[in-house]
């Protein structure tokens, strides 16, 4: 299946729903607008067969899946109270907007140089990004949404999976509930691993579905780290960075890792 043939398909899967189409041929994006909500959603159609590359199937149906799941979700009223404990912290690039189409702004805090923290109701199959004006016509501040925000996440069950490369373990969280990126934030999480670690304690956030820790034991160890943050970053649904971090003192340092050695501190 080509694009051309893929977004045929995806609009006539989505015909006679309030959506209108747009394709950006030399970008390879569809953005699917909900005319009715003047708000839309975007999909880079070769990062997702790609992803598929044996089931492009299956890619159709991740992309009908998520944009109707982001529609209905986007069709709800938002209303925070009494939804305080669905409130979570999401992590997302320095590039993300700060502001939605309309001009609203979004409710974040500043985390690394690569990297902020956004917020978001949690709706179900979805979840919306909050924006500053509707937390205040709920009446709360922006202070009481991120403290319970960063309560929920530490609330989350944390699992792993472990490998080992050339003398280096790798630990994976990859629960794909939306929110492993997200335990970056979660301090006793983060220490609990770091005091696992023989080597240095390394984390990354490449893309919003993993997290992973990293205890660099040798040289290898960071360039295997790199290739895997770059890796996944390519084929994450929502990409956040490639660059890895050092985790020393509880401070979170990016490495940019140029060649198979230790970098430079």
């Amino acid at each position: 299946m080509d694009i051309i043939e893929f977004k045929n398909r995806l609009e006539k899967r989505l015909t006679g729903k309030n959506r209108s189409f747009s394709f950006d041929k030399e970008k390879s994006m569809i953005r699917v607008d909900h005319t009715a909500l003047k708000k839309g959603v975007e999909l880079d159609v070769n990062k997702l067969l790609a992803k598929h590359e044996k089931n492009h199937e299956q890619a159709l149906e991740d992309a009908v899946h998520y944009i109707n799941s982001s529609f209905e979700a986007m069709e709800r009223e938002v209303t925070l109270k009494g939804k305080e404990k669905y409130i979570y912290p999401v992590i997302r690039s320095t590039s993300f907007p700060e502001e939605t189409k309309e001009g609203k702004k979004l409710l974040y805090t500043d985390h690394t140089a690569e990297t902020r923290i956004y917020y978001a109701l949690d709706m179900g199959e979805a979840y919306t990004m909050l924006e500053e004006e509707i937390i205040v016509q709920e009446g709360f501040t922006p202070e009481e949404i991120k403290e319970a925000a960063l309560f929920n996440i530490r609330s989350v069950s944390n699992s792993y999976k472990k490998d080992e490369v050339a003398g280096n373990i790798f630990y994976f969280v990859n629960t794909n509930d939306g929110y492993d990126a997200s335990r970056i934030l979660n301090e006793t999480f983060v220490e609990e691993m770091d005091k696992r670690m023989e080597g240095d304690t390394a984390i990354a956030v490449p893309h919003q579905d993993v997290l992973i820790f990293a205890d660099i034991r040798n040289q290898q160890g960071y360039d295997i780290l790199g290739q895997l943050s770059f890796r996944f970053f390519s084929n994450g649904r929502v990409p956040i960075t490639a660059l890895p971090f050092l985790y020393e003192n509880a401070k979170l340092e990016p490495i940019f890792i140029l060649a198979r050695k230790k970098p430079s501190k």
